[in-house]
């Protein structure tokens, strides 16, 4: 394992703003969701916006990736690529995942988005995926191991009667897309290198609703779908680990008190 980024104050305050931009883009986008829009028109418009602030969609051109965005609709878990010929529906959940680079830094966060009404099960999925979330940043204080984060976060999701993906995982972040360390939403408790103030990373829980396998599509090499159809939701943000706990730098509602 390489050695994980201590980030610098003047790498944190970029990397903030930076992740700020992401999730104002989450918030532009979600006026756009409604049945009958395409996957495709909603990317445009998140590209337009990124752009408009003087920053770069990550995701268009990474490995080939031709979007502004990941659009994961129902059993897709990740890495669904927008189209105009998908178009959301009634009932549909979604998750946007936009990852933004303004001055050189880079922000990332993605949330979970609804058509209309959905089943029970889907809401309960939703909500139990965020819980999963804010389990695993409760986890975020120097000291503690990362391992605890996929610990917390496991055992919750399996309480529920739901699985956690462990084919993907959250990652260092802020001066490259992907950096150390892998933060991996099930493992053993205490396992992994301990946290300390100055590092920046993702933790994003997806969590399935069946089985915790993914499949990804031969035709495009990118979309990642639960292996038995089941549903996916998934949540993301951006933490720094602080001198006494943590900041989440993709938080712009203050769901998320500074520790």
């Amino acid at each position: 394992m390489n050695d994980i980024i201590i980030k610098t104050q003047e790498q944190i305050d970029g990397i903030r703003k930076s992740g700020h931009l992401a999730a104002q883009a989450l918030d532009y986008a979600e006026q756009f969701v409604e049945a009958g829009v395409s996957t495709g028109f909603i990317d445009d418009k998140i590209e337009e916006f990124i752009l408009k602030n003087n920053a770069i969609p990550a995701t268009k051109g990474y490995n080939g990736y031709p979007k502004s965005s990941c659009i994961s609709i129902n059993e897709v878990v990740c890495h669904g690529i927008p189209s105009q010929e998908t178009v959301l529906k009634e009932g549909d959940i979604l998750n946007i995942d936009v990852t933004t680079i303004l001055n050189g830094f880079y922000g990332d966060t993605s949330r979970m988005f609804t058509v209309g009404e959905i089943s029970p099960t889907a809401e309960k999925l939703i909500n139990v995926t965020k819980h999963c979330l804010d389990l695993g940043i409760k986890q975020v204080v120097p000291g503690n191991h990362f391992g605890n984060i996929g610990f917390a976060i496991h055992r919750f999701a399996k309480a529920n009667g739901f699985s956690v993906v462990y084919e993907f995982c959250g990652h260092g972040v802020g001066i490259d897309f992907h950096e150390e360390p892998q933060v991996d939403h099930a493992a053993r408790k205490n396992s992994g290198p301990k946290m300390k103030p100055g590092m920046i990373f993702t933790i994003e829980p997806m969590i399935n609703q069946g089985r915790p396998g993914t499949r990804i599509d031969k035709k495009d090499g990118w979309t990642a779908r639960s292996v038995d159809n089941k549903l996916s939701a998934q949540f993301e943000h951006t933490i720094l680990v602080t001198e006494t706990g943590s900041e989440v730098l993709t938080d712009i509602h203050d769901d998320y008190s500074i520790t």
